[in-house]
């Protein structure tokens, strides 16, 4: 239940910064913190699906903006800003929910890192037998 109720956090606050980012300057700090916690609260087992966090988390914001920034001088050929209207939205709002991503495979490795260091010292025959 917690897990739903962070997911639909994340996407209401995503869809608050995309709307209204001048209203509340750390939009980028909830949305990262909700995805450390929810990262941590399901911890992802699986390799593959971890590997797949990282990678969305990389490719999701240069999907989301494919094409270049007009404000960087780079041309907009990107075809979800061409799109009337939504398309400014639609990239604000994926960029948003790629931090909240972000947040997921951080806490990810962490979790990752923490398990591996802990069973390092771990030697079940007390450095009895020859290594491999």
């Amino acid at each position: 239940m917690s897990q739903k109720g962070l997911l639909w956090g994340s996407v209401v606050v995503a869809a608050l910064a995309t709307l209204l980012p001048d209203v509340f300057a750390y939009y980028a700090l909830v949305l990262v913190l909700l995805g450390l916690v929810m990262g941590f609260l399901n911890p992802i087992e699986d390799v593959a699906t971890r590997v797949a966090m990282y990678v969305l988390a990389v490719f999701l914001p240069i999907i989301a903006d494919a094409g270049g920034d007009p404000a960087m001088g780079t041309p907009n050929d990107g075809v979800l800003l061409d799109i009337p209207v939504l398309g400014e939205f639609l990239v604000g709002f994926l960029g948003n929910l790629a931090t909240v991503i972000a947040g997921v495979a951080i806490a990810s490795f962490l979790l990752v890192l923490i398990t591996g260091l802990m069973a390092a010292g771990d030697d079940s025959d007390d450095g009895a037998a020859e290594p491999e």
